[in-house]
């Protein structure tokens, strides 16, 4: 179900028009969050909503009930959650004897299910993100197979550092550019953390085909040395001493994504790196990126990013 669609199904006592707007403007292939509809469909409050671009999205929920079961089933995508309010007599089935509270955390993987009786007030946020976000984070800031790793399951979990995140990410405004780039800033930051302490190996992980780790490393280093140049299959077939064909299939089963796709996303980032910590002229960024010219960078930099990139660069350092 499209997003806008979920707005006309909550009714107008459930929905802030802050959220309704935020609802009606997002893009038209914003992924309908199983967790989301799940949430629009009981008798929470939507106070806030925004699609901070990247498939992140985050919104803020409130609920006054005597007593509600609410059940989440394989959503397909992960959902953080953060208490903001309430929560002490919201409990799990299967956890027995833990409930909720302000600053309590909630990690739900795309794989989960479960069935929450909600009772009394609760205030909480939550934040979608899909299954490939932890996959590139594997490799880069873990150096791990993303084949190794799942996010676990977790319920009402402490974690100072995460728990700001999310504080920081609520004392965001989320609208305008420079709101949703700083939210989503933050989002990408929250998620990170929620990475290195919530990330779990995999319990007797058969990893069939793929590049060995010493190959990926070597692939891996060698286009972050090479994103300023063309960066061509057939070179990274030579690197790892294999086929196009092969190299293009084993690369996508141990990076999550396909050559391509994994150089385009890096030089997305090492782009965002320049414009934040430093003055390069645009040209050279697009140089230092591997963009053929200004127009091209441009270009890619707004359809990652919904900007193009000196506004990116204004409203991130405010410069």
């Amino acid at each position: 179900m499209h997003i806008d669609l979920l707005a006309d199904s909550i009714p107008d006592a459930r929905l802030t028009p802050a959220a309704r707007v935020a609802l009606a403007a997002a893009p038209r292939d914003a992924m309908g969050h199983a967790v989301f509809r799940t949430m629009s469909g009981t008798d929470a409050k939507l106070e806030r909503f925004a699609w901070l671009g990247d498939g992140l999205a985050a919104a803020v929920w409130e609920r006054h009930t005597d007593e509600q079961l609410t059940v989440y089933s394989e959503p397909g995508h992960h959902t953080l959650s953060c208490y903001l309010g309430g929560g002490y007599r919201v409990e799990r089935n299967g956890a027995p004897g833990q409930f909720g509270a302000p600053r309590r955390l909630c990690s739900l993987p795309d794989w989960h299910e479960s069935r929450w009786m909600v009772r009394d007030s609760l205030r909480l946020m939550h934040i979608y993100f899909m299954p490939e976000h932890f996959t590139r984070r594997a490799v880069l800031e873990l150096d791990r197979e993303p084949r190794e790793l799942m996010l676990q399951d977790r319920t009402y979990f402490d974690n100072p550092a995460l728990a700001r995140l999310c504080e920081s990410l609520l004392d965001a405004p989320w609208l305008g550019t420079d709101g949703l780039l700083r939210a989503n800033e933050i989002a990408h930051g929250a998620l990170s953390q929620l990475l290195h302490d919530q990330a779990a190996v995999r319990p007797d992980p058969r990893l069939r085909g793929g590049l060995a780790p010493y190959l990926r490393r070597r692939l891996a280093d060698w286009i972050e040395a090479h994103l300023h140049e063309p960066i061509t299959l057939g070179r990274l077939a030579e690197l790892a001493c294999l086929s196009e064909f092969h190299v293009a299939r084993m690369f996508r089963t141990s990076f999550g994504l396909p050559p391509s796709a994994w150089i385009a996303a890096r030089r997305i980032d090492r782009a965002k790196l320049l414009l934040k910590t430093g003055a390069l002229p645009l040209r050279q960024v697009a140089d230092a990126c591997g963009y053929a010219d200004m127009a091209h960078f441009s270009h890619r930099f707004r359809a990652a990013t919904g900007v193009p990139p000196g506004r990116w660069r204004q409203a991130i350092t405010g410069n």
